[in-house]
């Protein structure tokens, strides 16, 4: 990956400010994209509490299960 030079990025930046793409945009316009965009700031609950407590007892139960293995190996 190449790293923009300063005088690249100021170029860019200028096309950018004429090109004024800010202005172009609309959001959706159709009945199905605002159905869609509506859902972008769902929570689907992956990251909750409970969530994450579930994850931290399997994840003793995964290792005290790996430890008796050991143990009985030895």
């Amino acid at each position: 990956m190449s790293a923009w030079s300063e005088e690249r990025r100021q170029r860019h930046a200028e096309a950018i400010r004429r090109w004024k793409p800010w202005e172009k945009s609309t959001g959706p316009r159709t009945t199905e994209g605002k159905r869609r965009v509506a859902q972008n700031a769902y929570k689907h609950g992956g990251r909750s509490a409970s969530v994450i407590a579930l994850e931290k007892l399997m994840s003793a139960l995964a290792r005290n299960e790996r430890e008796a293995r050991l143990s009985n190996l030895g």
